[in-house]
């Protein structure tokens, strides 16, 4: 199946090139990209996405136009969607990167994007049939500061814990602070449940402001769920009934061991229930 993607407007083939070396992404991790779910015929939670991706643009000093309106993203990737025979469910990557210029130091703070969209088999949100395995990742932690919570592409120590997890045979593993406070794991922010009580570090700890954490949070708020935004330490995991990762993509991932804990997974049963239904309707 031959993919296409928009490369800053223009729509060219997805096996073309459409960097150079001089590339700031390439060069430096001068960008930020989301990862967003297409279901039911749209980008899901586009709004909220772009509200992220605008807060980085301004951590980043890049230059907003108002041409990054949420109108002239949600065309140009239904544009893509349609291209690419895309009609149900789908994964889209935003990138918008530093354009080309400078060392360490840019010569403007204009910027260009780049969107991709390729085609899932899921419909929807489906909860994982079979629990994840997961362990720390200890080999290198993780800063508090304003960097810590936009998704810029300098993802290197994401990678590192990939490549962790790959090597003991994990499903994921859990990414901490530089305070050994348990943060997100590799691609999704993270929920300890207990008694019925969902926990899960704040912001300021330096975990990913996470758009499926907002909506995981919401929902639960809104069916009476008691939502906790505290440090957790690593003996709460132990002490947990339950463990969930969530991201935009997948919606939910229950863990099912960490270390010699086995955890259930009843409230990440209800929960992608209802996240289904709010994109239903």
């Amino acid at each position: 199946m031959q993919l296409f993607i928009n490369n800053n407007g223009t729509i060219v083939s997805a096996s073309e090139p459409v960097v150079t070396a001089r590339n700031r992404s390439f060069r430096y991790g001068d960008a930020l990209f989301e990862s967003i779910r297409f279901t039911n015929s749209k980008p899901q939670f586009l709004k909220e996405h772009l509200q992220r991706l605008y807060t980085g643009m301004k951590v980043l000093k890049m230059q907003i136009d108002g041409l990054y309106s949420e109108s002239f993203f949600e065309n140009a990737i239904l544009e893509l969607a349609q291209i690419n025979s895309i009609t149900t469910d789908g994964r889209i990557r935003l990138t918008v990167y530093r354009n080309d210029g400078g060392l360490y130091t840019p010569d403007n703070n204009s910027v260009s994007f780049l969107i991709e969209i390729i085609p899932l088999e899921a419909k929807g949100y489906i909860l994982n049939q079979k629990g994840f395995t997961v362990d720390l990742f200890n080999d290198f932690k993780k800063q508090q500061n304003a960097l810590s919570s936009i998704k810029s592409a300098n993802s290197i120590i994401y990678v590192l814990a990939g490549i962790y997890k790959s090597q003991q045979q994990l499903d994921d593993c859990i990414i901490l602070n530089d305070q050994s406070h348990i943060i997100e794991s590799i691609s999704s922010n993270i929920f300890a449940v207990k008694n019925g009580v969902l926990y899960t570090p704040p912001i300021a700890d330096g975990c990913v402001d996470g758009v499926m954490r907002k909506k995981i949070i919401e929902i639960a708020q809104a069916n009476r769920i008691a939502v906790y935004e505290i440090s957790v330490m690593q003996n709460v995991l132990l002490g947990a009934d339950e463990l969930f990762f969530t991201n935009a993509i997948n919606g939910i991932r229950w863990v099912v061991a960490y270390k010699q804990k086995r955890y259930f997974n009843n409230t990440s049963k209800k929960l992608i229930e209802k996240l289904n239904e709010l994109v239903i309707s």
